[in-house]
């Protein structure tokens, strides 16, 4: 006996009972066009454009892309309405199969993701810019059965990650703790997930699954390092993930005062010639003073020498935070020319006034 083909249907409403479907047997799920990934736990939400695909049935396939609205439903042909919001593609699957049982015997529902909406995360810490940002993604058809064949260097290039957000951010502080970083995600229960991130592995050992992917709510929180190795800040200094310059200002007896950009990691030396250098004749070289605002408020201040052969060393030559203030102090001679310069110019001044009163 032929099989009955089911009627043609576009409206975006439920059939009425009097015209339902003979029921259909389906067969196996077609070849999916996937390209990439993003990984089973993701949640639908309002935004997303996805695929619906019912094999077996043409008449789903001439319009099978859809917009969940506001309201976290999809409005498909011949079930009506049907809430998918907070569904992972596997859950919303098997949520739309339990749908289209009325109309089709043992039917195999695919429900891939099109074109993800944008994520809203949160970033705080020590990144140059803490917020809350919304994250692009780049849309491209994902199914539950490309899930378990997604690598990291996937994930990593084609969805936003933990090192793309902090780069969102502005890059790391230099007193980030890179090992450390949690990322804290919302679930069902009110009770956030917390996944820990070690980014210097990522870094140094090319650990490429610390570098998670994120999704929707997520905040992603970059602690405060209690100690920092000057080796691993060079290295974390080179990386992407840290920001491409920072300012400090250097003022007092430098050849060009004021705001510096430099490079992370920069060494106080290297500030002080990104500033001109010492003004000959003018700075004090035994007296260069390092004020840096910790981050529990209080003001640190330390004195160097300036020696432009010395390497980076946390004793003689630092590392360079964002918005630290170097100040050149004035040597004595200089202090001694400004003070007589001062003394001089208000008598010869008053010498002039009076040549010119007697008109000489």
């Amino acid at each position: 006996m032929a099989m009955i083909q089911p009627i043609v249907v576009l409206a975006q409403t439920p059939m009425p009972p009097s015209r339902t479907l003979p029921l259909l047997q389906a067969g196996v799920t077609p070849k999916s066009e996937i390209t990439s990934a993003i990984g089973s736990s993701y949640k639908l939400g309002a935004g997303d454009l996805v695929r619906l695909d019912l094999f077996d049935v043409p008449e789903l396939t001439l319009e099978p892309r859809y917009t969940i609205l506001l309201d976290g439903m999809l409005n498909l042909p011949w079930v009506g309405s049907v809430s998918v919001q907070g569904l992972t593609l596997n859950q919303a699957s098997e949520r739309l199969k339990e749908r289209y049982q009325k109309f089709v015997k043992n039917p195999v529902v695919t429900v891939s993701l099109v074109a993800p909406r944008p994520l809203k995360v949160g970033i705080i810490g020590a990144v140059n810019r803490p917020g809350s940002y919304i994250v692009n993604t780049i849309g491209s058809e994902v199914n539950q059965a490309s899930l378990s064949q997604r690598s990291s260097a996937e994930s990593g290039s084609q969805w936003p990650t933990v090192s793309k957000a902090i780069q969102t951010a502005g890059g790391i502080a230099q007193l980030a703790n890179v090992k450390e970083i949690e990322v804290r995600r919302p679930t069902a229960d009110g009770t956030p997930e917390t996944i820990k991130v070690n980014l210097w592995k990522y870094l140094r050992e090319g650990e490429l699954a610390q570098d998670i992917p994120l999704q929707d709510g997520d905040t992603v929180y970059v602690p405060i390092a209690e100690k920092i190795d000057p080796t691993e800040a060079t290295n974390i200094a080179m990386s992407n993930f840290s920001p491409e310059q920072i300012q400090v200002n250097v003022v007092g007896e430098v050849v060009r005062p004021g705001g510096v950009a430099v490079r992370p990691n920069s060494t106080l030396m290297q500030a002080i010639l990104a500033a001109g250098g010492v003004a000959p004749g003018r700075g004090k070289k035994t007296k260069i003073e390092l004020v840096r605002l910790m981050p529990d408020g209080s003001v640190n201040r330390r004195e160097f020498k300036f020696d432009v052969a010395i390497g980076l060393d946390e004793n003689s030559n630092p590392a360079i935070h964002q918005n630290d203030v170097i100040i050149v102090n004035r040597s004595s001679t200089a202090k001694i020319s400004d003070l007589l310069g001062a003394v001089v110019s208000p008598v010869t001044g008053a010498f002039g006034l009076l040549r010119l009163l007697l008109g000489n």
